[in-house]
Protein backbone atom coordinates (compact mmCIF):
# COMPACT_ATOMS: atom_id res chain seq x y z
CA UNK A 1 0.00 0.00 0.00
CA UNK A 2 2.70 2.95 0.66
CA UNK A 3 5.35 1.51 -2.26
CA UNK A 4 8.10 3.76 -3.41
CA UNK A 5 10.71 3.10 -5.42
CA UNK A 6 13.27 5.26 -4.11
CA UNK A 7 12.17 3.92 -0.64
CA UNK A 8 12.76 0.53 -1.36
CA UNK A 9 16.20 1.01 -2.94
CA UNK A 10 17.14 2.70 -0.23
CA UNK A 11 16.27 -0.14 2.05
CA UNK A 12 18.42 -2.42 -0.46
CA UNK A 13 21.86 -0.37 0.92
CA UNK A 14 20.57 0.61 4.15
CA UNK A 15 18.25 -1.27 5.80
CA UNK A 16 15.57 0.11 7.94
CA UNK A 17 15.69 0.00 11.78
CA UNK A 18 13.86 -3.04 12.87
CA UNK A 19 9.95 -2.11 13.84
CA UNK A 20 9.00 -3.32 17.76
CA UNK A 21 5.86 -5.01 16.33
CA UNK A 22 5.53 -6.78 13.05
CA UNK A 23 2.86 -5.77 10.78
CA UNK A 24 1.03 -8.86 10.77
CA UNK A 25 0.30 -8.22 14.26
CA UNK A 26 -1.56 -4.82 12.94
CA UNK A 27 -3.52 -6.57 10.19
CA UNK A 28 -4.63 -9.23 12.62
CA UNK A 29 -6.50 -7.39 14.50
CA UNK A 30 -7.56 -5.04 11.25
CA UNK A 31 -9.05 -8.22 9.80
CA UNK A 32 -10.95 -8.85 13.15
CA UNK A 33 -12.38 -5.71 13.31
CA UNK A 34 -13.46 -5.85 9.62
CA UNK A 35 -15.51 -9.20 9.63
CA UNK A 36 -17.12 -7.83 12.99
CA UNK A 37 -18.48 -4.89 11.77
CA UNK A 38 -19.70 -6.33 8.36
CA UNK A 39 -21.34 -9.48 10.84
CA UNK A 40 -22.78 -6.29 12.79
CA UNK A 41 -24.28 -4.42 9.57
CA UNK A 42 -25.94 -7.71 8.63
CA UNK A 43 -27.38 -8.27 11.45
CA UNK A 44 -28.20 -4.79 13.02
CA UNK A 45 -26.34 -5.07 15.82
CA UNK A 46 -25.35 -1.52 15.99
CA UNK A 47 -25.30 -0.92 20.64
CA UNK A 48 -22.45 -0.63 23.16
CA UNK A 49 -21.97 -4.49 23.69
CA UNK A 50 -21.10 -4.97 19.83
CA UNK A 51 -18.95 -1.92 20.60
CA UNK A 52 -17.34 -3.65 22.84
CA UNK A 53 -16.91 -6.90 21.43
CA UNK A 54 -15.42 -5.30 18.36
CA UNK A 55 -12.69 -4.42 20.72
CA UNK A 56 -12.61 -7.59 21.89
CA UNK A 57 -12.51 -8.64 18.09
CA UNK A 58 -9.65 -6.11 17.25
CA UNK A 59 -7.70 -7.29 20.52
CA UNK A 60 -7.73 -11.10 20.37
CA UNK A 61 -6.45 -11.36 16.75
CA UNK A 62 -3.83 -9.05 17.71
CA UNK A 63 -3.01 -11.52 21.12
CA UNK A 64 -3.06 -14.64 19.15
CA UNK A 65 -0.51 -13.68 16.28
CA UNK A 66 1.82 -11.58 18.81
CA UNK A 67 2.08 -14.95 20.69
CA UNK A 68 2.09 -17.75 18.39
CA UNK A 69 3.56 -16.20 15.33
CA UNK A 70 6.06 -13.55 16.40
CA UNK A 71 6.83 -14.95 19.82
CA UNK A 72 6.80 -11.77 21.39
CA UNK A 73 7.06 -13.34 25.21
CA UNK A 74 10.66 -14.67 24.34
CA UNK A 75 12.16 -10.94 23.31
CA UNK A 76 14.53 -10.01 26.10
CA UNK A 77 12.71 -6.30 25.92
CA UNK A 78 10.07 -8.39 27.78
CA UNK A 79 12.37 -8.38 31.42
CA UNK A 80 10.98 -11.74 31.54
CA UNK A 81 13.44 -15.30 31.81
CA UNK A 82 10.81 -18.28 31.45
CA UNK A 83 14.20 -20.25 31.76
CA UNK A 84 14.91 -19.24 35.40
CA UNK A 85 11.55 -19.57 37.87
CA UNK A 86 12.19 -18.96 41.39
CA UNK A 87 10.15 -20.39 43.88
CA UNK A 88 6.68 -18.76 44.23
CA UNK A 89 7.45 -18.35 48.00
CA UNK A 90 11.13 -16.64 47.68
CA UNK A 91 9.09 -13.67 45.74
CA UNK A 92 5.52 -13.39 47.42
CA UNK A 93 6.60 -10.45 50.05
CA UNK A 94 7.49 -8.61 46.78
CA UNK A 95 4.55 -9.84 45.15
CA UNK A 96 2.31 -8.35 48.02
CA UNK A 97 4.02 -4.84 48.30
CA UNK A 98 3.46 -4.87 44.19
CA UNK A 99 -0.22 -5.19 44.60
CA UNK A 100 -0.26 -2.72 47.67
CA UNK A 101 0.98 0.02 45.21
CA UNK A 102 -0.81 -1.19 42.34
CA UNK A 103 -4.28 -0.83 43.87
CA UNK A 104 -3.29 1.94 46.10
CA UNK A 105 -2.94 3.31 42.39
CA UNK A 106 -6.39 2.13 40.74
CA UNK A 107 -7.70 3.65 44.57
CA UNK A 108 -6.48 7.11 43.81
CA UNK A 109 -7.81 7.01 39.81
CA UNK A 110 -10.98 5.79 41.09
CA UNK A 111 -11.18 8.50 43.11
CA UNK A 112 -9.93 11.53 40.20
CA UNK A 113 -13.15 9.83 37.99
CA UNK A 114 -15.19 10.09 41.14
CA UNK A 115 -14.59 13.69 41.79
CA UNK A 116 -14.45 14.51 38.35
CA UNK A 117 -17.97 15.33 37.43
CA UNK A 118 -17.75 15.50 33.14
CA UNK A 119 -16.43 11.53 34.06
CA UNK A 120 -20.36 10.85 34.75
CA UNK A 121 -21.78 12.91 32.15
CA UNK A 122 -22.30 12.00 28.18
CA UNK A 123 -20.10 9.78 26.20
CA UNK A 124 -17.98 9.51 29.71
CA UNK A 125 -20.81 7.65 31.39
CA UNK A 126 -20.35 4.65 29.52
CA UNK A 127 -16.66 4.58 30.24
CA UNK A 128 -17.47 4.66 33.93
CA UNK A 129 -20.27 2.30 33.48
CA UNK A 130 -17.46 0.00 31.91
CA UNK A 131 -14.78 0.68 34.68
CA UNK A 132 -17.20 0.02 37.51
CA UNK A 133 -18.20 -3.69 36.09
CA UNK A 134 -14.56 -4.66 35.48
CA UNK A 135 -12.92 -3.36 38.93
CA UNK A 136 -13.95 -6.72 40.40
CA UNK A 137 -12.71 -8.85 37.80
CA UNK A 138 -9.34 -6.91 37.66
CA UNK A 139 -8.55 -6.85 41.67
CA UNK A 140 -9.24 -10.74 41.30
CA UNK A 141 -7.13 -11.27 38.35
CA UNK A 142 -4.77 -9.37 39.27
CA UNK A 143 -3.94 -11.51 42.25
CA UNK A 144 -2.54 -14.39 40.15
CA UNK A 145 -1.24 -12.41 37.63
CA UNK A 146 1.27 -10.64 40.40
CA UNK A 147 1.99 -13.84 41.83
CA UNK A 148 2.83 -15.86 38.97
CA UNK A 149 4.63 -12.81 36.55
CA UNK A 150 7.02 -11.99 39.59
CA UNK A 151 8.36 -15.59 39.56
CA UNK A 152 10.13 -14.54 36.12
CA UNK A 153 11.08 -11.27 35.76
CA UNK A 154 14.45 -11.03 35.65
CA UNK A 155 13.91 -7.19 37.99
CA UNK A 156 11.46 -8.17 40.34
CA UNK A 157 11.18 -4.78 41.93
CA UNK A 158 9.37 -2.35 39.73
CA UNK A 159 7.37 1.10 40.39
CA UNK A 160 4.49 -0.47 41.55
CA UNK A 161 6.82 -2.32 44.02
CA UNK A 162 8.36 1.13 45.26
CA UNK A 163 5.32 2.83 45.98
CA UNK A 164 3.94 -0.61 47.62
CA UNK A 165 7.07 -0.33 50.09
CA UNK A 166 6.86 3.53 50.19
CA UNK A 167 3.34 3.28 51.56
CA UNK A 168 4.34 0.27 54.13
CA UNK A 169 7.00 2.01 54.95
CA UNK A 170 9.32 -0.71 54.32
CA UNK A 171 13.05 0.39 53.17
CA UNK A 172 14.48 0.53 49.85
CA UNK A 173 11.55 2.72 48.09
CA UNK A 174 12.93 5.27 45.25
CA UNK A 175 11.22 8.32 44.47
CA UNK A 176 12.33 8.14 40.87
CA UNK A 177 10.25 4.78 40.15
CA UNK A 178 7.44 5.62 41.83
CA UNK A 179 7.47 8.89 40.25
CA UNK A 180 7.47 6.93 36.53
CA UNK A 181 4.90 4.66 37.87
CA UNK A 182 2.59 7.03 38.44
CA UNK A 183 3.21 8.88 34.79
CA UNK A 184 2.15 5.30 32.99
CA UNK A 185 -0.82 5.07 34.66
CA UNK A 186 -1.61 8.46 34.67
CA UNK A 187 -1.70 8.07 31.07
CA UNK A 188 -4.04 5.43 30.89
CA UNK A 189 -6.30 6.22 33.19
CA UNK A 190 -6.88 9.80 30.99
CA UNK A 191 -6.58 8.22 27.67
CA UNK A 192 -8.50 4.91 28.41
CA UNK A 193 -11.28 6.36 29.61
CA UNK A 194 -11.89 9.13 26.41
CA UNK A 195 -11.52 6.62 24.28
CA UNK A 196 -13.95 3.80 26.19
CA UNK A 197 -16.38 6.61 26.01
CA UNK A 198 -16.32 7.45 21.89
CA UNK A 199 -15.97 3.87 21.23
CA UNK A 200 -19.96 3.22 20.55
CA UNK A 201 -20.97 6.48 18.44
CA UNK A 202 -18.35 6.16 16.33
CA UNK A 203 -19.21 1.94 15.98
CA UNK A 204 -22.94 2.64 16.08
CA UNK A 205 -22.74 4.54 13.23
CA UNK A 206 -20.64 2.95 11.16
CA UNK A 207 -23.09 -0.01 11.50
CA UNK A 208 -26.32 1.76 10.99
CA UNK A 209 -25.45 4.09 8.59
CA UNK A 210 -27.31 3.00 5.35
CA UNK A 211 -25.78 3.35 2.06
CA UNK A 212 -27.94 1.97 0.03
CA UNK A 213 -28.29 3.89 -3.60
CA UNK A 214 -25.60 6.45 -1.75
CA UNK A 215 -22.46 4.94 -3.36
CA UNK A 216 -22.57 7.05 -6.32
CA UNK A 217 -22.69 9.97 -4.18
CA UNK A 218 -18.98 11.60 -3.14
CA UNK A 219 -20.25 13.58 0.20
CA UNK A 220 -21.94 10.05 0.91
CA UNK A 221 -19.60 7.99 0.40
CA UNK A 222 -16.77 9.93 1.96
CA UNK A 223 -18.80 10.21 4.98
CA UNK A 224 -19.00 7.03 5.69
CA UNK A 225 -15.54 5.97 4.72
CA UNK A 226 -14.35 8.78 7.05
CA UNK A 227 -16.36 7.29 9.76
CA UNK A 228 -15.01 3.50 9.28
CA UNK A 229 -11.74 5.03 9.24
CA UNK A 230 -11.99 6.58 12.63
CA UNK A 231 -14.12 3.43 14.19
CA UNK A 232 -10.43 1.41 13.31
CA UNK A 233 -8.34 3.99 14.74
CA UNK A 234 -10.52 4.38 17.99
CA UNK A 235 -10.64 0.61 18.79
CA UNK A 236 -6.96 0.22 18.14
CA UNK A 237 -6.17 2.83 20.12
CA UNK A 238 -8.62 1.54 23.07
CA UNK A 239 -6.74 -2.06 22.98
CA UNK A 240 -3.57 -0.37 23.07
CA UNK A 241 -4.32 1.13 25.96
CA UNK A 242 -5.68 -2.27 27.80
CA UNK A 243 -2.95 -4.52 26.20
CA UNK A 244 0.17 -3.15 28.36
CA UNK A 245 1.20 -6.40 29.47
CA UNK A 246 5.62 -8.02 29.87
CA UNK A 247 4.19 -10.84 28.68
CA UNK A 248 2.86 -9.15 25.15
CA UNK A 249 6.28 -7.10 25.52
CA UNK A 250 3.71 -4.28 24.96
CA UNK A 251 4.58 -2.57 28.33
CA UNK A 252 5.00 0.51 29.13
CA UNK A 253 9.12 1.48 28.98
CA UNK A 254 8.63 4.54 29.89
CA UNK A 255 5.91 7.99 30.35
CA UNK A 256 7.06 10.68 29.04
CA UNK A 257 8.78 13.06 31.66
CA UNK A 258 8.08 16.10 30.00
CA UNK A 259 5.42 18.90 31.64
CA UNK A 260 5.78 20.60 27.77
CA UNK A 261 4.44 16.78 26.72
CA UNK A 262 2.13 16.76 28.88
CA UNK A 263 0.89 20.16 28.42
CA UNK A 264 0.91 19.82 24.55
CA UNK A 265 -1.32 16.78 24.23
CA UNK A 266 -3.77 17.19 27.18
CA UNK A 267 -4.93 20.38 25.62
CA UNK A 268 -5.79 17.90 22.65
CA UNK A 269 -8.45 15.97 24.56
CA UNK A 270 -11.53 16.24 26.36
CA UNK A 271 -12.27 17.59 29.59
CA UNK A 272 -9.19 19.99 28.88
CA UNK A 273 -9.49 20.26 25.17
CA UNK A 274 -8.92 23.99 23.67
CA UNK A 275 -10.12 23.17 20.27
CA UNK A 276 -14.15 22.11 21.01
CA UNK A 277 -16.96 24.28 20.43
CA UNK A 278 -16.29 27.85 21.88
CA UNK A 279 -12.78 27.14 22.80
CA UNK A 280 -9.63 29.56 22.47
CA UNK A 281 -8.24 27.09 19.39
CA UNK A 282 -12.11 26.50 18.00
CA UNK A 283 -11.60 27.53 14.00
CA UNK A 284 -14.98 26.60 12.72
CA UNK A 285 -16.78 29.33 13.37
CA UNK A 286 -17.58 31.72 9.83
CA UNK A 287 -16.21 28.38 8.33
CA UNK A 288 -18.37 25.66 6.12
CA UNK A 289 -16.77 22.03 5.00
CA UNK A 290 -15.72 21.13 1.87
CA UNK A 291 -19.02 19.61 0.74
CA UNK A 292 -20.83 23.27 1.03
CA UNK A 293 -18.07 24.99 -1.60
CA UNK A 294 -18.05 22.51 -3.97
CA UNK A 295 -21.77 21.25 -3.96
CA UNK A 296 -22.53 20.92 -7.81
CA UNK A 297 -19.19 20.46 -9.41
CA UNK A 298 -19.17 16.46 -8.93
CA UNK A 299 -14.85 16.82 -11.15
CA UNK A 300 -14.22 18.29 -8.01
CA UNK A 301 -15.98 16.83 -5.10
CA UNK A 302 -14.81 13.15 -6.09
CA UNK A 303 -10.88 14.13 -5.90
CA UNK A 304 -11.49 16.29 -3.03
CA UNK A 305 -13.23 13.37 -1.40
CA UNK A 306 -10.62 10.68 -2.09
CA UNK A 307 -7.89 12.59 -1.00
CA UNK A 308 -10.27 12.89 2.27
CA UNK A 309 -10.14 9.19 2.50
CA UNK A 310 -6.97 8.43 1.44
CA UNK A 311 -5.79 11.34 4.68
CA UNK A 312 -8.17 9.36 7.04
CA UNK A 313 -6.85 5.53 5.93
CA UNK A 314 -3.22 7.01 7.07
CA UNK A 315 -3.77 8.47 10.05
CA UNK A 316 -5.54 5.16 11.21
CA UNK A 317 -3.02 3.13 9.64
CA UNK A 318 -0.73 5.05 11.72
CA UNK A 319 -2.69 3.86 14.87
CA UNK A 320 -2.85 -0.30 13.04
CA UNK A 321 0.97 -0.06 12.93
CA UNK A 322 1.14 0.08 16.63
CA UNK A 323 -0.64 -3.18 16.81
CA UNK A 324 -1.14 -3.69 20.42
CA UNK A 325 0.89 -0.87 21.65
CA UNK A 326 -0.75 2.34 20.71
CA UNK A 327 -0.47 5.03 23.35
CA UNK A 328 0.19 8.91 23.87
CA UNK A 329 2.66 9.85 25.78
CA UNK A 330 4.83 6.50 26.28
CA UNK A 331 7.26 4.54 24.50
CA UNK A 332 6.49 0.91 23.98
CA UNK A 333 8.62 0.09 21.51
CA UNK A 334 9.88 2.01 18.21
CA UNK A 335 7.82 1.68 15.10
CA UNK A 336 9.17 1.99 12.00
CA UNK A 337 7.44 0.33 9.66
CA UNK A 338 4.02 1.16 7.36
CA UNK A 339 3.19 5.09 7.46
CA UNK A 340 6.75 5.48 9.95
CA UNK A 341 8.64 4.73 6.96
CA UNK A 342 7.28 7.58 4.99
CA UNK A 343 7.39 9.98 8.49
CA UNK A 344 8.17 9.89 11.89
CA UNK A 345 4.79 11.54 12.13
CA UNK A 346 2.17 10.66 9.79
CA UNK A 347 -0.60 10.71 12.08
CA UNK A 348 -0.65 14.21 12.86
CA UNK A 349 0.76 15.23 9.58
CA UNK A 350 -2.54 13.15 8.09
CA UNK A 351 -4.61 14.85 10.64
CA UNK A 352 -3.36 18.65 9.90
CA UNK A 353 -4.01 17.82 6.19
CA UNK A 354 -7.39 16.47 6.44
CA UNK A 355 -8.52 19.25 8.92
CA UNK A 356 -7.11 22.02 6.27
CA UNK A 357 -8.67 20.34 3.35
CA UNK A 358 -12.35 19.87 4.91
CA UNK A 359 -12.10 22.87 6.26
CA UNK A 360 -11.25 25.41 4.06
CA UNK A 361 -10.41 27.81 6.25
CA UNK A 362 -9.62 30.91 3.77
CA UNK A 363 -13.04 30.71 2.64
CA UNK A 364 -15.46 32.08 4.90
CA UNK A 365 -19.47 32.24 4.98
CA UNK A 366 -19.64 35.33 6.86
CA UNK A 367 -16.61 38.40 6.44
CA UNK A 368 -12.90 38.49 5.05
CA UNK A 369 -12.34 38.89 8.64
CA UNK A 370 -14.06 35.12 10.08
CA UNK A 371 -11.62 33.53 7.50
CA UNK A 372 -8.36 35.37 8.69
CA UNK A 373 -9.51 34.18 12.30
CA UNK A 374 -10.25 30.45 11.04
CA UNK A 375 -6.92 30.73 8.70
CA UNK A 376 -5.09 31.56 11.63
CA UNK A 377 -6.02 29.62 14.24
CA UNK A 378 -6.54 26.51 12.54
CA UNK A 379 -2.42 27.09 11.40
CA UNK A 380 -2.08 27.64 15.76
CA UNK A 381 -3.73 24.05 16.05
CA UNK A 382 -1.07 22.37 13.66
CA UNK A 383 1.46 24.47 16.15
CA UNK A 384 0.17 22.22 18.61
CA UNK A 385 0.63 19.34 16.75
CA UNK A 386 3.95 20.36 16.07
CA UNK A 387 4.98 21.16 19.25
CA UNK A 388 3.60 17.67 20.64
CA UNK A 389 5.66 16.07 17.70
CA UNK A 390 8.47 18.11 19.27
CA UNK A 391 8.31 16.93 23.20
CA UNK A 392 7.47 13.61 21.82
CA UNK A 393 10.69 13.39 19.84
CA UNK A 394 12.95 14.64 23.12
CA UNK A 395 10.96 11.70 24.92
CA UNK A 396 12.04 9.03 22.23
CA UNK A 397 15.49 10.25 22.00
CA UNK A 398 16.68 9.01 24.60
CA UNK A 399 16.38 5.29 23.23
CA UNK A 400 19.36 4.58 21.04
CA UNK A 401 16.52 2.58 18.89
CA UNK A 402 14.68 5.82 18.09
CA UNK A 403 18.00 7.70 17.32
CA UNK A 404 18.78 4.92 14.94
CA UNK A 405 15.50 5.16 13.40
CA UNK A 406 15.28 9.01 13.51
CA UNK A 407 18.52 9.10 11.62
CA UNK A 408 17.53 6.95 8.86
CA UNK A 409 14.59 9.13 8.04
CA UNK A 410 16.82 11.45 7.70
CA UNK A 411 18.47 9.79 5.17
CA UNK A 412 15.59 8.19 3.32
CA UNK A 413 11.93 9.10 4.81
CA UNK A 414 10.15 10.56 1.80
CA UNK A 415 8.49 13.33 4.23
CA UNK A 416 11.49 14.77 5.49
CA UNK A 417 13.33 14.43 2.13
CA UNK A 418 10.07 16.79 0.67
CA UNK A 419 10.85 19.04 3.81
CA UNK A 420 15.05 19.65 2.79
CA UNK A 421 14.09 19.80 -1.24
CA UNK A 422 11.20 22.63 0.12
CA UNK A 423 13.76 23.84 2.15
CA UNK A 424 16.33 24.48 -0.31
CA UNK A 425 14.14 25.75 -3.13
CA UNK A 426 13.51 28.25 -0.78
CA UNK A 427 17.40 29.19 0.46
CA UNK A 428 17.91 29.05 -3.11
CA UNK A 429 14.85 31.66 -4.11
CA UNK A 430 15.64 33.79 -1.62
CA UNK A 431 19.68 33.62 -2.00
Amino acid sequence: MFHDPALARAVATDPRPASAVSTGAGLAGLMGIAGWIAACRAAGMDGPYAALVDLVACALPMVGWSLLVDKVHRRPSTGIDWAKPRPWRATLDDSLLKLVGLWATWGAIALIYATGRFYWQGNFAFAMWCFTRAVPAVLALSIPYVLWLDRYLVQLRDGAWHLGAWLAGQPGAARDAIHAHLRAWGVKAFFLAFMLAIVPPGFGDVVRRDMAGRWGDPIALTAWLVAVMFTIDVAFATVGYVLTFRPLDSHIRSANPFAAAWAAALICYPPLILMSDGGPLDYHPGTADWSHWLAGHPLLLWPVGAALVVLTAIYALATVAFGPRFSNLTHRGIVTHGPYAWSRHPAYLAKNLFWWLSTLPVLSTGSWRDAARATLILAAVSGVYWWRAQTEERHLRRDPDYVAYWEWMERNGPVPRLWRWMAGRSRARRG
